[in-house]
């Protein structure tokens, strides 16, 4: 088996833009189908539990509502060492109870944060009661799924997977 990348969409599909994590997730998961070196998992508002699965990638590719302080719908990649900064400098960024920098230093603890990792950060528009995305965070969504490809792709070095 080749690499295992773990593609996590987080956030809240109740909550408007803030769900937009888990809608891109499950496109991917559509667009890549079943294979045996990649799982998608649907991280919700995040939680320990997911320390494990972190654990047990070789590869971390996350999407989620970030503050970008950016127009709704802006779309921005954060990969190794720059998404570790971005996570260090932006802690009120997620409105999780446990937030991705939480995650990492559980990682970190437990010896495994995956050398190849990547976060696709979206600017929401509205996070309050509603179960569909906004128009500029929805049209955000094929930018995103392209920007994911491009990150699989380098991780995998697949040539192929469609760009």
């Amino acid at each position: 088996m080749g690499i295992k990348i773990l593609v996590l969409g987080i956030g809240n599909t109740l909550l408007t833009d803030e769900g937009v994590g888990i809608v891109a997730m499950q496109q991917l998961a559509k667009q890549f189908g079943m294979r045996e070196d990649m799982e998608f998992l649907d991280g919700g508002t995040l939680s320990f539990t997911l320390a494990l699965p972190i654990s047990e990638c070789r590869a971390l590719l996350v999407i989620d509502a970030a503050e970008l302080g950016a127009m709704p719908g802006t779309v921005r990649s954060f990969e190794g060492d720059e998404m570790d900064r971005f996570l260090g400098e932006n802690r009120k960024s997620s409105v999780h109870e446990v937030g991705l920098l939480d995650l990492r230093s559980i990682s970190l603890l437990t010896g495994h944060w995956p050398e190849q990792r990547a976060l696709i950060g979206i600017q929401p528009d509205i996070v309050g009661w509603g179960d569909a995305l906004t128009p500029a965070v929805a049209a955000a969504i094929p930018e995103v799924r392209d920007i994911a490809t491009k990150i699989i792709a380098r991780f995998t070095n697949y040539s192929s997977i469609k760009v």
